[in-house]
C-alpha cells in the first residue's frame, strides 16, 4: 500500500504540472480565499480519484468522454458569465461566500478531470496496485500540485489590482469553456485553437483600448499648458 501511495502521488503530481486543473485552480485563487479553493480542490480530488479507482479496480469500464466534455464546457461558460457579472455589479468587488464557491469548484474540477490524462493514469494504477493506496496518493498528488497554483495566484493577487484579476478570471473561464467545447466535446482541435486564439487577441485589444482611454486619476500630475 505504501508503494502504491508513493507511486500514485509522484505520477499524479507530475501529470498535473501545467495541466488545465492547475490553471483552473489559479483562476479560482484570483477571486477567492486560498483555504476555500484548497478545500474545493481536496474534495474534488477525492471524488475524481475515487471514481478512477472504482473504474480501474472494480468496474473496468470507460466513461463517455464527449458528453462529459460538453457539460464541462457549458459549466465553464456559465462560470465566465457569473464571474463577469460579479465583477461589474458593485464598485467594490466582493468575495463570494464559501457555501457557493466550494460546490462550484468541486463541480468544475470533477467535470474537467473526467476522462483527463490524470484520471486515466489513476485508472491504470488502480488496476495493478492497492486501490486504497492509489486513491490516497493520487488525491495527495493533485492537492500538492494545485496548492502550488494557489500560491502563484496569491502572489498575483498581491501585485495586481483586484478588479483586473476578477476580469482575468472571467476571461480564463471563457477560454476553458471554448476549448472544452470545440476540442474535447466536438473533436475540432484546429477550430478550438483558432477560436481561443481569436478571443485572446480580441480581449487584449479591448483591454489596451480601455487602458488608453481610461481617465487620468485626480491625484496624477497634469501636463503643463504654459507657453515656454
Amino acid at each position: 500500500m505504501l508503494a502504491a501511495i508513493v507511486v500514485s502521488l509522484a505520477v499524479v503530481f507530475v501529470a498535473e504540472l501545467g495541466d488545465k486543473s492547475q490553471l483552473i485552480t489559479m483562476t479560482y485563487s484570483l477571486r477567492h480565499r486560498w483555504w476555500v479553493v484548497l478545500s474545493g480542490v481536496g474534495i474534488a480530488a477525492m471524488l475524481v480519484h475515487g471514481l478512477s479507482v472504482a473504474v480501474g479496480h472494480f468496474l473496468g469500464v470507460t466513461l463517455p468522454e464527449r458528453p462529459i466534455a460538453f457539460v464541462a464546457a457549458i459549466a465553464f461558460l456559465l462560470f465566465a458569465v457569473w464571474t463577469w457579472r460579479e465583477n461589474g455589479h458593485d464598485d467594490e468587488v466582493r468575495i463570494a461566500e464559501p457555501r457557493f464557491v466550494v460546490p462550484a469548484i468541486v463541480s468544475s474540477f470533477v467535470l474537467a478531470e473526467l476522462g483527463d490524462k490524470t484520471m486515466l493514469a489513476t485508472v491504470a494504477l488502480a488496476s495493478e496496485h492497492s486501490w486504497a493506496g492509489v486513491w490516497i496518493g493520487a488525491t495527495a498528488g493533485m492537492v500538492l500540485a494545485d496548492g502550488a497554483a494557489i500560491a502563484a495566484g496569491r502572489l498575483m493577487h498581491r501585485r495586481l489590482p483586484e478588479r483586473f484579476l476578477h476580469g482575468l478570471a472571467s476571461v480564463l473561464f471563457l477560454l476553458f469553456g471554448l476549448w472544452l467545447l470545440f476540442d474535447s466535446a466536438l473533436g475540432l482541435r484546429w477550430v478550438a485553437v483558432a477560436v481561443t486564439a481569436s478571443v485572446t487577441v480580441a480581449v487584449l485589444v479591448i483591454w489596451l483600448i480601455r487602458r488608453r482611454s481610461a481617465p487620468v486619476p485626480s491625484g496624477a500630475p497634469q501636463p503643463s499648458t504654459r507657453a515656454s
